[in-house]
């Protein structure tokens, strides 16, 4: 008769650290701008009713999403696995690494605008990183304009990225759809 343990090993790979952390490559267009449209959402909630506790729960996304993708971010599971399959909509695959970054730049602003409300009682100084997260996800999930990926591009180019992190994302404008 096999041991418990051996249900346990069954039931869990021996890689599962390599598939929770990490991230989609190529990343679905439509669910990027889906994510950013409920990061400006709930970034407009917690500053026009005064909520500043949501800061943690928007810093908490993005550092879930740039570990992870999707796989730990409750809103990055709600749009993946609901919402964009129930759309009638063409996935768009772009390029992995440059959202990852803009994620962790946005990790980066919504950790600190955390530490300000919640740890120092500055929620105006929160408020103010929230409000640039907010045009950052708004330019991302209206326009399609995503800012960490042309800070990617930027420092790809200055090679302070190098080329081999990203190799398809010298042909990125290859890979933007042409007029329908």
């Amino acid at each position: 008769m096999p041991s418990p343990r051996h249900f346990l090993r069954a039931r869990r790979p021996a890689n599962w650290p390599a598939r929770v952390f990490s991230f989609p490559n190529p990343v679905n267009e439509v669910s990027a701008r889906l994510v950013a449209g409920g990061v400006v959402l709930l970034s407009l909630v917690t500053i026009v009713f005064g909520q500043p506790w949501l800061t943690a729960v928007i810093a908490y996304g993005f550092l879930a999403r740039v570990l992870t993708g999707p796989t730990l971010s409750p809103l990055g599971q709600l749009v993946t696995r609901v919402i964009t399959p129930r759309l009638r909509v063409a996935a768009r695959p772009v390029a992995g690494p440059p959202k990852r970054f803009a994620q962790g730049i946005g990790a980066a602003f919504s950790v600190s605008a955390a530490v300000l409300a919640l740890g120092f009682g500055l929620t105006g100084a929160a408020y103010v990183l929230l409000g640039l997260l907010i045009v950052a996800a708004t330019l991302e999930s209206v326009f399609g304009f995503c800012l960490g990926c042309r800070a990617f591009a930027v420092l790809m180019r200055a090679g302070v990225i190098p080329e081999e992190v990203c190799a398809r994302c010298n042909n990125i404008g290859a890979e933007l759809p042409g007029p329908a």
